[in-house]
């Protein structure tokens, strides 16, 4: 009996949440008495996942599906699914894997239980422990399916090292239709990106126009943070759409977010709920955020945030 975990790559390099979800597999694996299967497109060093417990990656290339496709990923990992004879498919919460996730129920008739912070007590009954309501409570989901999805909350369960020798195995299906295809991809490089920083600074509008970002992007270069911001800020063109954040853009689970000039509207709170530790610089003292943040500065940004960078620069040459 094996767990399969679908570990999302990039150029060829495992993402960062590929370990919390190989870590995943090899939980349940070891509980159910089977092995922990990864299925990766396109890894180029697909046997540094045993470091997570995976025994074997079935490394998926040479079919069409350079970048991710929902539809012809589903299809591919199905037949993975078949081959190994799995009950059990691990995914993480990343936009991709939500994406994919219920096509891929929808093909083996399972059960998917998204948003996912721990392993299951009893395998045999599985009834998994999810977030719910935006992360203010806890949903306990039985999946009864034989064939049961399971969606990992980033960033919930953790990478735990077990270390196992990973065999790699090429695996190559035919795909009839993929739906869809892309005609063109635009990244952002020389970035961290939203989904895979452990800290994110995000502007709102109390910075008052987009001339001063500086600050906020040079908070984070200090940090090796990534940047965001407020859905009104990416809606008046300040800053692009890929870094709105919150319930209507793209969700935060970074070990810390901060906010600044962000009052905290229900959506934003919404989506940046399941970071860790939130910090809130804001000079309205009755800012919602505040309410929901770990730590909170009542203060000007312009004076807060520069001051702040000049101790952390000087904390990082006295501890270089």
């Amino acid at each position: 009996m094996s767990v399969i975990a679908f570990l999302e790559t990039e150029n060829g390099s495992f993402k960062k949440n590929a370990s919390e979800v190989a870590s995943y597999a090899h939980a349940v694996a070891q509980k159910m008495g089977g092995t922990a299967v990864g299925i990766a497109f396109n890894a180029t060093n697909a046997p540094e996942m045993g470091t997570y417990g995976i025994e074997k990656i079935v490394n998926v290339s040479d079919n069409g599906l350079e970048s991710f496709n929902a539809q012809g990923y589903a299809h591919v990992i199905a037949e993975a699914v078949k081959k190994e004879e799995s009950s059990i498919v691990v995914v993480g919460s990343s936009a991709d894997a939500k994406y994919l996730a219920p096509l891929l129920a929808a093909k083996l008739q399972a059960g998917y239980a998204p948003n996912v912070v721990a392993v299951p007590d009893d395998v045999s009954d599985f009834t998994v422990k999810r977030t719910a309501f935006s992360n203010k409570g806890f949903a306990f989901t039985k999946i009864s399916t034989q064939t049961k999805v399971v969606g990992v909350s980033s960033n919930a369960f953790g990478a735990h090292e077990n270390q196992v020798d990973c065999q790699e195995e090429a695996f190559s299906p035919s795909i009839d239709t993929m739906g869809v295809s892309s005609v063109e991809i635009d990244k952002v490089t020389g970035k961290v990106s939203i989904a895979d920083a452990d800290i994110v600074v995000s502007g709102g509008r109390g910075l008052k126009g987009p001339e001063n970002w500086g600050m906020v992007e040079e908070l984070a270069e200090v940090l090796g943070a990534a940047t965001a911001c407020s859905k009104p800020v990416s809606d008046m063109g300040w800053r692009p759409h890929s870094e709105h954040v919150g319930q209507t853009g793209k969700p935060v689970a970074s070990n810390l977010y901060i906010a600044i000039g962000i009052s905290g509207a229900i959506q934003h709170l919404a989506g940046v709920s399941a970071s860790k530790t939130k910090v809130v610089i804001n000079n309205d003292p009755e800012a919602p955020f505040f309410k929901a943040a770990d730590y909170g500065i009542v203060g000007d940004a312009f004076e807060v945030v520069p001051k702040l960078i000049e101790k952390l620069r000087e904390f990082k040459a006295q501890n270089s």
